[in-house]
């Protein structure tokens, strides 16, 4: 089932029961513990008291009630995964590609016609943290709800107004050994805690991090689409991750996208280009950044680190409030761009011939 707005009244969370957050954890021995449930506006409440989360569950147990939230987050993301692909309808793919049988794989999702479509498509590159493919951040979805600290309204506009949607997992970069139930355990027994457990994870190949994760699925998906516009929403660490791919795959990038919205961006143009000018430039052109400030949405904001992005209010001073308070201003700004764009490769080349012509017409 598709939801239509998002930012409306979420009678898709009542009518589709199949996905109830609160079914993942019942039968779990969580299910005291973590007693919450999304209601019909996507906020997460306690479900006898009706209040938010409280991290602070056991007295003096910090270990402990971090542990239990590690657990929240783990049953959040799986239900952001069931909301991405039966609510969005959008694929896992899973990468590598030639991966053996036994190999760990990361993944990510994308639209149905993603690759396949001449129409634009538009990526969304999230933060660093703990947080997965879908989530802006699990703190505010946590305590701001799913329309906030989810990608899910970002998912939706994407496919309305642009075709086509990749949603990046770049912090999906290795295999814990242990076992779910130790990973996610409330335990606090000494030997559940030693530093020899902690360092057992493995790499996965083509993700072992933000940056190699982004630049596999460029190199083997998004530059082999069909698409030739492509935009990146990029938030937080996302911005240096997409700049990092824009001087690892100039020309290919420069090319293929013609626009790209940072959020809070981590990058910095000049340590990361190395000076070079011609990427600066683009950066200039093509790119705007919205920052938390206490200015109204889309105000101009100073910015001496960043002079080579035009940067712009986002309409919040709350770091995790951004991506949502500055989502329409964001995919108002990739419209009037690619408007753009297409005008300019649509409109005639003046040639000497054609001049002459013209001038002999008179």
């Amino acid at each position: 089932m598709m939801m239509t707005d998002f930012t409306g009244q979420y009678t898709w969370l009542q009518t589709e029961h199949e996905l109830s957050f609160r079914k993942l954890i019942e039968g779990s021995e969580y299910q005291e513990e973590l007693k919450y449930d999304f209601n019909i506006k996507g906020e997460l409440k306690h479900l006898d008291t009706n209040e938010s989360f409280v991290f602070n569950y056991y007295k003096n147990a910090h270990e402990r009630n971090h542990k239990r939230y590690q657990v929240l987050g783990h049953f959040i993301t799986k239900y952001v995964y069931e909301l991405l692909e039966r609510v969005c309808m959008l694929q896992k793919v899973y990468i590598p590609t030639d991966a053996t049988e036994d190999e760990p794989r990361s993944f990510f999702f994308m639209s149905k016609n993603a690759l396949t479509s001449s129409s634009s498509l538009i990526v969304l590159l999230q933060d660093h943290g703990v947080f997965c493919a879908g989530q802006w951040g699990l703190r505010t979805i946590v305590s701001e709800g799913l329309e906030h600290g989810t990608q899910i309204p970002f998912i939706q506009m994407a496919l309305q107004s642009h075709g086509g949607v990749v949603v990046l997992n770049p912090n999906d970069n290795f295999v814990d050994l242990k076992t779910e139930k130790e990973t996610l355990s409330f335990s606090t027994r000494e030997e559940s805690l030693t530093s020899t457990q902690s360092v057992w994870w493995i790499p996965k190949r083509g993700s072992s991090s933000p940056k190699e994760h982004t630049m596999y699925v460029w190199d083997h998906f998004i530059s082999k689409s069909a698409a030739k516009n492509v935009a990146f929403v990029a938030h937080g660490y996302g911005g240096l991750v997409f700049v990092d791919l824009l001087v690892q795959r100039k020309y290919e990038v420069m090319n293929k996208v013609y626009s790209v919205a940072f959020i809070n961006s981590m990058h910095n143009t000049q340590h990361q280009t190395r000076s070079d000018l011609q990427i600066q430039e683009w950066i200039q052109k093509y790119c705007r950044e919205w920052v938390s400030n206490s200015k109204p949405l889309d105000k101009v904001v100073g910015s001496l680190v960043k002079v080579n992005c035009p940067t712009v209010s986002a309409g919040t001073e709350k770091y995790g409030l951004a991506p949502s308070c500055c989502l329409h201003a964001i995919f108002k700004y990739l419209k009037s761009t690619l408007k753009a764009k297409t005008a300019f490769r649509h409109s005639p080349v003046a040639t000497r011939s054609s001049t002459s012509k013209k001038r002999g017409n008179k």
